[in-house]
């Protein structure tokens, strides 16, 4: 078989695979210029491509069971791998890590039965996820295996909805959604602020967005814009302002379903955002905090670990989790204590050109997957645990971090502890010129 009977037949494949999909001709396009057009690829001769097929049918492919949700797993780490050595249009731009998404699909509640909706969905690590979760559920009903293929269908066709902007990150959602077996994905190419029919169509039951902290001012509505700076070169709003933007869709939805006497919808919406948007320094980010509180519940923030992006952007972040739909204040005053997390631990070490790898045990048991079932049970069953967790009823002028409301566990400090401050003190003051190292 020649180079160029292998590049055709991938291109045919390709071709079948998004038959019906959404947007077909720019997703066939991206992937010819991306993959098939690209200089490293055409040089590769004939004993190349047998080497490399062979790779993948024999190492890789044998050992991947996509009907389970660990063969799913094994396909996004490939994809993972591989999207190390892809450039991004944006030197900020994080991708969200594959731990982070797991554990915000668990807190929203994913099964078979919701519809997922990300509204700036990069690669589509969120919409995999939620795939990867969804199609378990399904394997896990009590029912005849032709029930479950259909459901499985399902999933795959009418699940799953996702928007990007950025034509390179499109590109790149659309393979991975290609190689989870889900070809005629809901995929859009274009800006959420211009999307609310889409979000309306795709009437999602949960939304996971990690949205980006830096946007340009000039693909947002001006309505969103009025207390900006003229000259602001990014939002100013540290990406609060998707989360406005789709809380206003869903509340004008409210409305009329209210004039037709039918049930407010509620939608599980969970947030990846700088710290700096739950601090709420600035009077801007205090008003959408306050306006948000409005209309919709915030049930948890969880204080994620320190460069959880790393090698990306160097962000710290939160995961902020909301009920759309449902006012923060009950109809007789009283505020619901919130759930703060300080989530700063899991299991990941940095590893110069990997990025934070998952580390395993003397039993080689994740470490993660131990600290994960924890963080779950703290926060389903509302646990305080001193050093960790608090509840508290915050406002939208109060801060929206653990940091601000926890015990301090003090029977876990040790005289290390004690050295590492007064380290980072000292470190401080010579930075800052008030102590020099001959005093």
């Amino acid at each position: 078989m020649t180079c160029d009977r292998i590049k055709k037949d991938i291109d045919e494949t390709l071709s079948q695979l998004l038959e019906g999909s959404d947007n077909k001709d720019l997703k066939i396009n991206l992937l010819k210029r991306n993959i098939l057009e690209d200089q490293k690829v055409r040089k590769l001769k004939q004993e190349d491509w047998i080497e490399i097929l062979d790779e993948i049918l024999f190492n890789i492919y044998k050992f991947i069971n996509d009907d389970t949700s660990e063969g799913q797993d094994i396909l996004n780490l490939f994809f993972i791998a591989f999207n190390k050595y892809t450039g991004k249009a944006d030197k900020n731009q994080a991708f969200t890590p594959d731990h982070i998404t797991d554990f915000m699909c668990r807190i929203t509640g994913v099964d078979h039965t919701k519809k997922i909706f990300d509204g700036t969905c990069g690669s589509g690590s969120f919409l995999v996820q939620a795939m990867v979760q969804e199609l378990a559920d399904c394997n896990r009903q009590k029912i005849l295996e032709e029930e479950k293929q259909i459901l499985r269908q399902r999933v795959a066709k009418e699940h799953i909805f996702g928007i990007e902007i950025e034509e390179n990150a499109f590109g790149l959602s659309t393979t991975n959604m290609l190689i989870h077996g889900d070809g005629n994905s809901n995929i859009k190419h274009g800006n959420l602020f211009e999307s609310e029919n889409f979000l309306i169509k795709a009437n999602p039951d949960i939304i996971l967005m990690n949205p980006p902290y830096n946007a340009k001012p000039i693909g947002i509505p001006k309505k969103y814009k009025l207390r900006w700076k003229t000259d602001a070169k990014e939002d100013p709003t540290k990406g609060l302002v998707f989360l406005k933007f789709i809380s206003d869709v869903l509340e004008k939805l409210n409305k009329k379903r209210v004039e037709q006497n039918l049930p407010r919808k509620e939608v599980k919406t969970a947030f990846l955002l700088p710290v700096a948007a739950a601090i709420g320094s600035s009077s801007l980010i205090k008003e959408i905090k306050k306006a948000l509180l409005e209309v919709n519940t915030l049930e948890a923030v969880f204080t994620l670990p320190d460069e959880i992006f790393y090698p990306g952007a160097s962000a710290s972040a939160c995961c902020m989790l909301f009920t759309l739909g449902r006012p923060h204040v009950l109809p007789d005053g009283v505020i619901p204590k919130t759930f703060f997390g300080y989530y700063k631990e899991d299991g990941h070490k940095k590893k110069k050109n990997l990025g934070r790898v998952e580390q395993f045990d003397a039993e080689n048991k994740s470490v993660w997957k131990c600290i994960e079932k924890e963080w779950l049970n703290l926060f389903r069953n509302k646990t305080v645990k001193d050093g960790m967790t608090a509840m508290k009823e915050v406002k939208g002028e109060d801060e929206w971090l653990c940091e601000a409301y926890m015990k301090t566990d003090y029977s876990t400090l040790s005289e290390d502890d004690f050295q590492k401050t007064l380290n980072n003190f000292l470190a401080y003051l010579l930075k800052e010129g008030k102590i020099y190292e001959t005093d």
